[in-house]
């Protein structure tokens, strides 16, 4: 595709999301902004979540990872399932008793004035972080094969991407999201469909050709249950998947607002494991597809696209998608996908961090109502320019695997909130509230320093993604040392 037509199609994706807007944000009140007004009907939510949860970093970074992991991923992948499961019957139900806005109140009611905030600042931080993570990546392809060609430079594409997300969502934020989510969710499942079927197609195979060929099984190794000190073994992979689960989802305001816009715990509850089973099959579809890339490559001989000199699989599907000869429609869709993914969990993300800032930081909720709607969009405005910081400083920083990266940074930063939402949950203790942010700081310390240590000194153990419940646990230790005498 021509970049011209790339960016044609990116306009008119942008004008369907700009009717979706108007149609959704007419009421632009800070109770449709923040709760979407307790209307959104579950199975909305609940498809929509999906898009939100791929996000750029499945749809290009997972099939990427084929190359090099096989389908290990998909260990991580079946304990997500566990932990969503644990989100719907755990956290939901607590959430809903408080009646919270923002999830981090709850540790308020419990724990105390800076457990609270601390909690909502290890959010802010992890979500920040993750989606500038998300954006990075979708900012990355756009630049290598749209803007490159019309000599805007990767700064102004991270600009663009982040004013048009902010134009869509500063009047109706989650009610406008819970249905384009919808739309982007649709448009990347199409893409990964077509993909698989034209690459089918090009290569004389049937489904079940292809899934019992030579090539595939060179790609399709799921568990790893032997050589337990490697990063990837099938426990270490599968419980840490679970806790990511658990903290980046149940413990995580971006991905709660949804639910919580549901008209009750019963439907929210529906949505979250309807869609935990759905995203399964679909995650698979996607290391499916990762794996008839590589072996559409081998065959044509394409190479790994580079960047900055080095081979970047990340690259892999777009290169294929829009530079191979497999036509028009899947370039379309492909971009209408990557655009979907990028969209559904940048916007959603806008939206939780201005709803945890107004309201965990600036006490919104106190504020004269007249100063209060005007108040969230200048923090709407703010929190769009600091993704634009943050993704443009990771063009100089980042060298690995995007999803890769996304989740060992999971483990530092969603720590501390497991911990303290853990021992919230699991005890009846009061702390010395006041020392809860040093807690975390320090456990946050000594994962930092555990996680940088050779495998040498650790016996030749490989740390993986047990970083994250193993923070989550210094932490809880650390809140032990300073509970008060006495129960609640």
């Amino acid at each position: 595709m021509t970049p011209s037509a790339i960016l044609i199609t990116i306009v008119g994706y942008f004008m369907v999301l700009m009717l979706i807007s108007w149609r959704t944000g007419r009421d632009d009140s800070n109770a449709v902004f923040f709760m979407g007004a307790k209307t959104s009907p579950w199975y909305v939510v609940a498809f929509g979540m999906i898009g939100a949860s791929l996000s750029g970093v499945t749809f290009i970074s997972v099939p990427g990872w084929v190359g090099g992991s096989q389908f290990n991923y998909f260990q991580v992948v079946l304990g997500y399932l566990v932990g969503y499961w644990i989100v719907a019957f755990v956290l939901l139900p607590i959430y809903y008793r408080h009646n919270v806005t923002s999830i981090y109140q709850y540790l308020e009611t419990r724990l105390g004035w800076v457990s609270y905030k601390t909690g909502a600042f290890y959010f802010f931080v992890s979500r920040v972080l993750g989606a500038a993570f998300r954006l990075f990546l979708v900012a990355l392809v756009l630049q290598q094969f749209v803007f490159n060609a019309l000599g805007v430079s990767f700064e102004w594409t991270v600009v663009i991407s982040i004013m048009l997300i902010w134009v869509y969502t500063y009047r109706g934020g989650i009610k406008t999201i819970v249905w384009t989510d919808t739309l982007q969710t649709s448009f990347m499942i199409a893409a990964v469909v077509l993909a698989i079927g034209l690459i089918l197609k090009e290569l004389n195979w049937s489904m079940g050709e292809m899934l019992s060929s030579e090539s595939f099984n060179a790609y399709n190794q799921i568990l790893v249950l032997d050589h337990w000190q490697e990063k990837s073994y099938f426990w270490k992979s599968f419980i840490g998947g679970a806790f990511i689960t658990i903290c980046m989802t149940g413990l995580d305001q971006d991905m709660m607002q949804k639910n919580l816009s549901c008209r009750n715990l019963k439907e929210a509850q529906k949505n979250m494991i309807s869609f935990s089973v759905v995203l399964t099959l679909v995650t698979f579809a996607f290391m499916v597809l990762g794996a008839l890339l590589f072996i559409y490559a081998d065959t044509q001989q394409i190479g790994i696209p580079l960047m900055n000199g080095q081979a970047k699989t990340d690259l892999l599907f777009p290169e294929i998608a829009l530079n191979s000869g497999l036509g028009p429609v899947l370039g379309i869709v492909f971009l209408l996908g990557l655009i979907a993914a990028a969209y559904s969990s940048a916007d959603s993300a806008l939206t939780a961090l201005t709803t945890s800032f107004c309201i965990d930081f600036l006490n919104l909720n106190q504020k004269p109502e007249a100063r209060q709607k005007s108040l969230r969009k200048q923090v709407h405005v703010g929190m769009s320019v600091l993704l634009i910081i943050v993704i443009i400083a990771y063009k100089y920083i980042l060298s690995s695997n995007v999803i890769d990266s996304l989740l060992t940074v999971a483990g530092y930063t969603y720590g501390p909130l497991l911990g303290l939402f853990a021992f919230g949950i699991l005890t009846n203790y009061q702390i010395k509230d006041k020392y809860v942010f040093w807690v975390c700081l320090s456990a946050v310390g000594l994962i930092s320093f555990i996680g940088q240590l050779d495998p040498k000194y650790l016996g030749g153990y490989i740390l993986g993604y047990e970083l994250l419940p193993l923070n989550g646990l210094m932490t809880f230790i650390g809140l032990w040392l300073i509970r008060k005498k006495g129960r609640k």
